[in-house]
């Protein structure tokens, strides 16, 4: 389980996510990764004067899921949910303190085992975090 500062769960942050970050697809997964800004002295948008006493607390990088009733019945949602979640909670940590990962499940998913979801995700994280730029054919 994801601890709870890890979860993304409001509306808003999924749309943040999806519209704002890098997607891709790969076998059962589609990943919307949102790196975080660089933090200088003009990214604080917050009213209040900066603390000077300690360092500020990193965002926590956050994830969440979405699997459509396409992917099947409830039963099998969840399982692909349960799997997903347990992969993300993995792989959490090698991702950029403030991020935001949305996994979304398509319906393949629902057959896939547990391996192949992993390798599905690896790399399509892979891919996302990779810097953009022209390639080659």
């Amino acid at each position: 389980m994801l601890a709870a500062a890890q979860r993304l769960r409001r509306s808003n942050d999924f749309a943040a996510a999806v519209r704002g970050g890098r997607r891709v697809g790969r076998g059962a997964v589609v990943v919307h990764l949102t790196l975080p800004e660089s933090t200088g002295p003009t990214a604080t948008t917050s009213p209040e004067p900066a603390r000077s006493s300690g360092a500020e607390p990193s965002a926590p990088t956050r994830a969440g899921f979405v699997v459509s009733k396409a992917v099947g019945n409830a039963v099998v949602r969840n399982k692909v949910r349960r799997r997903l979640r347990h992969l993300v909670r993995e792989r959490l940590d090698a991702l950029p303190a403030g991020s935001t990962l949305v996994v979304r499940a398509l319906p393949p998913a629902a057959e896939a085992s547990y391996d192949r979801l992993g390798t599905d995700l690896d790399a399509a994280v892979a891919a996302a975090r990779a810097p953009r730029g022209r390639r080659s054919r």
